[in-house]
């Protein structure tokens, strides 16, 4: 059983300084997008904004400078973050890259792999995607059929991702694959970094509900990729991308996909609340307080080393829950209309529609709660 612990941490450094530097940079270099895409950042793609972060020494942090990087510690990278989430900065087109391909790249990946990716991801120049659901493998990662082949002349892969964020816009996929013919579940998976200008790969926008281009298809045709494209060991694949979901699973965004409707319901409300208000105002910021003590000690498990996968998934699930249930308790008590165009009412349009796919990216509740489960010898 691995068990579930989460405990205080030292935060390294001079965090004051850090939050207080950021902040200056943001009020000289953050775009001043509407509110709601301020709210909806983590998507919003700037590669100029990006760019500028990366020189400014805010993006690949924790790599080693001989790979572009500043050497920091990951929970001096974890208060940038919620920094720039908080602010509403658009991060969206480093964010995947920064996130989780570059310490992926950097734990796994060749010395060429390092060289040739790290540095770019550190610029904010390079974007990455994720390749890892399928149309018969969505939450079931283990029932990926998309095939690599080795050949002489490299890796021939053959498949399809679907629900790929930012494929379109990025300029290279970490894409889980199986290598292992007759292999079942979660044997016989390895993982690719394919550059998405490759021939043979075909690139279909999916259109949610709200109208936005955020997901794709990605088809893969007798690719051909290169034998050095592969990602740490062959077969190894599904050890690699839950370490890599634990980065995606446990980081401040967990708690503030809904920080800016919050932010807005107390702008509104003014010196004299509602009772109610005032009460609904106490138990979202007690929530998210609580939220955020939790997600920053995991954030300090993984940067002592640990794989606290477990815990990433715990943080998951009551994030979730959390920026899902905001809306609705928002909606429940304000006196905005639906076509109101203050702040308020723009937000509470907006995250009433996105919210439901909150619950889906990075696993779905139910997975989630099976990871817990088993992690905690209950299953």
């Amino acid at each position: 059983m691995q068990g579930f612990a989460l405990y205080p941490f030292d935060p390294p450094g001079d965090i004051a300084a850090l939050r207080a530097d950021l902040r200056a940079w943001l009020a000289s270099n953050q775009p001043q997008d509407d509110v709601v895409s301020r709210a909806n950042c983590w998507a919003s793609f700037d590669p100029d904004f990006s760019r500028a972060l990366g020189a400014a020494g805010y993006i690949g942090m924790t790599l080693p400078a001989r790979y572009g990087g500043r050497d920091r510690h990951p929970l001096e990278r974890y208060v940038v973050i919620e920094e720039l989430l908080a602010a509403g900065a658009p991060v969206g087109a480093h964010w995947i890259a920064d996130r989780q391909t570059g310490p992926l790249i950097l734990r796994y990946g060749s010395e060429e792999q390092r060289q040739r990716y790290l540095p770019g991801i550190a610029k904010g120049e390079l974007y990455a995607c994720i390749g890892l659901s399928e149309p018969s493998a969505g939450s079931d990662l283990a029932a990926v059929r998309t095939s690599a082949r080795e050949t002489a002349e490299g890796w021939r892969v053959n498949g399809q991702k679907i629900w790929t964020t930012g494929a379109h816009l990025s300029h290279v996929m970490l894409t889980l694959v199986r290598t292992e013919e007759g292999s079942e579940r979660n044997a016989g998976l390895s993982q690719l970094l394919i550059d998405l200008d490759t021939a043979g790969i075909t690139i279909r926008p999916i259109i949610d509900m709200a109208g936005n281009h955020d997901f794709n298809e990605v088809f893969f045709d007798d690719v051909l990729v290169p034998h050095g494209a592969l990602v740490g060991e062959r077969g190894q694949g599904w050890k690699q991308v839950t370490a890599e979901l634990g980065l995606e699973r446990s980081g401040p965004e967990r708690y503030l996909s809904s920080h800016a409707l919050l932010v807005a319901l107390i702008d509104a409300t003014g010196p004299d609340p509602d009772p109610a208000l005032a009460t609904l105002i106490g138990e979202l910021t007690a929530e998210m307080w609580t939220l955020r003590q939790l997600s920053m000690s995991t954030a300090a498990k993984l940067a002592a080393g640990e794989d606290p996968m477990v815990e990433a998934s715990v943080v998951k699930e009551l994030g979730n829950a959390f920026e899902q249930d905001m809306p609705r308790r928002v909606q429940a008590i304000v006196t905005s209309g639906w076509d109101d165009e203050n702040d308020l009412a723009k937000l509470l349009r907006a995250l009433l529609i996105a919210s439901p796919s909150f619950s889906l990216r990075g696993g779905t509740r139910e997975v989630i709660r099976g990871i817990i489960a088993r992690g905690l010898g209950l299953r």
